[in-house]
């Protein structure tokens, strides 16, 4: 068998950290999408760009930070201890908030396109019928929003497949419980099994290929449906 038990449980853990952080990312990241597409506060330009940070920083830096942030000495870290949680350096706790972080312009920036692309104009016309702002947001905004948020989650669980830097200064390599895809390859190589690292790494290309057929194939259809 090509891929081995331990191959398997990198997998598993994967698609659970992806899914569990593009949850959270839509969560999170459409208040702030909507925010920042039609705030006209000064603050506008340095949350773009915080939430930005991470497509120009390299990972191994996210991933410092965060570990010394999560850490026993760290802001956060001391919080949770003094709840009794410990910390979340090592965890899969930690690999969520530091995936969260690493993959929020991936969908905040798709949907801050969409919320933008709408414009005033439905919400006003929205006001006008005495519909609430929750009323607005589910009837008018996200119907038109869709195709941003088809984007947002497609990029969002995708590139935390991708994981690499931020997951490994984090979670480091414990078995089933901080080692995903990208370690897992990591490992094979270093331990010169090619055979299993190709199979690894070619399933890693395969799924990236239909990540971008999908994107690109549902792009296609919302233009014909426009």
């Amino acid at each position: 068998m090509p891929l081995t038990s331990a191959d398997f449980a990198a997998i598993w853990l994967t698609l659970q950290l992806a899914s569990l952080t593009t949850v959270i990312l839509l969560i999170v990241g459409t208040p702030i999408a909507l925010w920042l597409a039609h705030t006209r506060s000064r603050l506008r330009g340095p949350v773009g760009a915080i939430v930005a940070l991470p497509l120009v920083l390299p990972p191994t830096v996210i991933g410092f930070y965060l570990l010394l942030a999560m850490g026993p000495h760290g802001y956060i870290g001391q919080f949770t201890q003094s709840l009794g949680l410990g910390t979340l350096t090592f965890s899969f706790a930690g690999l969520v908030i530091g995936s969260v972080i690493y993959s929020m312009p991936f969908v905040v920036q798709p949907l801050q396109n969409a919320f933008t692309a709408i414009g005033p104009r439905p919400l006003e016309v929205a006001a006008t019928l005495r519909a609430t702002p929750w009323d607005s947001f589910f009837n008018v905004i996200l119907p038109l929003a869709r195709p941003g948020f088809i984007t947002a989650a497609i990029l969002g669980f995708a590139h935390t497949v991708g994981e690499f830097g931020v997951v490994l200064m984090i979670g480091g390599n414990i078995p089933e419980k901080t080692r995903v895809v990208s370690v897992q390859i990591y490992d094979h190589v270093e331990a010169l099994e090619y055979a299993q690292a190709h199979w690894l790494a070619g399933a890693m290309v395969v799924f990236s290929f239909l990540v971008l057929l999908a994107l690109y194939s549902s792009r296609k259809s919302q233009t014909s449906w426009s």
